[in-house]
């Protein structure tokens, strides 16, 4: 399990609001967007060559996200485990 703190303002960068389109956040998809994404196309995969996706995608969100947490993330994605998150809004 992951641990995020982010301004509020940044939430829907991190988070998919089914109310509103693709990219009305105006960053693209959200990064919970891009991690069902990769789930869904590199399960299997070695960690090692998911964490530049997941990097990418922190980044493209203006995400924190530490290598570790990364790794982390990327280690679910490969064995098909879910992943938990707790977010705290400042």
């Amino acid at each position: 399990m992951g641990n995020i703190s982010i301004d509020t303002k940044a939430l829907p960068r991190l988070l998919t609001d089914g109310s509103a389109g693709p990219g009305a956040s105006g960053h693209g998809i959200s990064y919970q967007q891009a991690f069902a994404d990769l789930a869904a196309t590199h399960r299997g995969e070695p960690p090692s060559r998911i964490v530049p996706f997941l990097r990418g995608a922190a980044d493209r969100a203006l995400l924190g996200f530490t290598s570790a947490d990364l790794y982390e993330q990327a280690e679910a994605i490969s064995s098909g485990r879910p992943y938990e998150l707790r977010i705290t809004l400042t």
